[in-house]
């Protein structure tokens, strides 16, 4: 008995196991239509976690530049953070994709 992967959620299995015990996927049949559902939804969810990272850094630009000044008191620490967390979110999260999407299905 061998471990392998499930196709599914990619946690390790029993090899004679007919059906996973984490998601519960049935290993019977055809696995690769498994393995590439899997791999689109991963990619969907990236693209939304660098959807949200892009919004995060746009809210904090407006909230610095909101009325024609520059923030200032406790506006300017709301705009940095919201501006950095993005910023820093958008860059992990296209490492991730890049790695993500070197993986064979």
């Amino acid at each position: 008995m061998a471990l392998i992967e499930c196709p599914s959620c990619q946690k390790r299995i029993s090899s004679k196991a007919t059906a996973c015990s984490f998601c519960n996927a049935d290993l019977t049949g055809n696995t690769d239509s498994l393995s590439t559902i899997s791999h689109i939804k991963r990619s969907n969810q990236l693209m939304n976690h660098s959807m949200l990272s892009m919004t995060l850094f746009i809210a904090g630009v407006v909230i610095w530049f909101w009325g024609g000044e520059p923030a200032q008191g406790i506006r300017s620490y709301i705009a940095s953070a919201c501006f950095v967390l993005g910023f820093v979110g958008y860059m992990i999260t296209r490492v991730r994709m890049v790695l993500h999407k070197r993986k064979s299905v």
